[in-house]
């Protein structure tokens, strides 16, 4: 087994939750999302990010609107609809409660190994 999977595992588990709090702050254009999830390290490509924002669209949660640029073609602007912000909101509290877990169980894991080094 290669750690090297898990760790891309564990990257795509969060990745629509991070796009949803990054679309969260505000109209967002697909390459600055993309940006932001690589300069975080959460290596996304685009043929990984436009169908999950399709997905996120016919779900309701998210909505575009083109918006006219000076430089080229029309670009999408993403924004997340009401249904989206609950959705979010309760992504936000399930994340609390894994964040919570998961530090009992890996400090756990820290002081047995303290007290066996004793």
């Amino acid at each position: 087994m290669k750690v090297e999977n898990t760790q891309v595992q564990m990257r795509k588990g969060i990745l629509e939750f991070c796009i949803l709090n990054i679309i969260s702050r505000g109209e967002v254009y697909a390459s600055d999302m993309l940006m932001e999830l690589t300069s975080a390290k959460i290596m996304v490509v685009e043929g990984t990010l436009y169908p999950l924002l399709t997905r996120l669209r016919k779900a309701g949660l998210v909505d575009y609107k083109w918006v006219e640029s000076t430089s080229g073609p029309p670009r999408k602007y993403y924004k997340l609809t009401d249904n989206g912000k609950d959705f979010l909101s309760k992504l936000d509290a399930t994340w609390g409660e894994l964040m919570n877990s998961t530090n009992k169980i890996i400090s756990s894991k820290d002081a047995k190994s303290k007290t066996r080094k004793k």
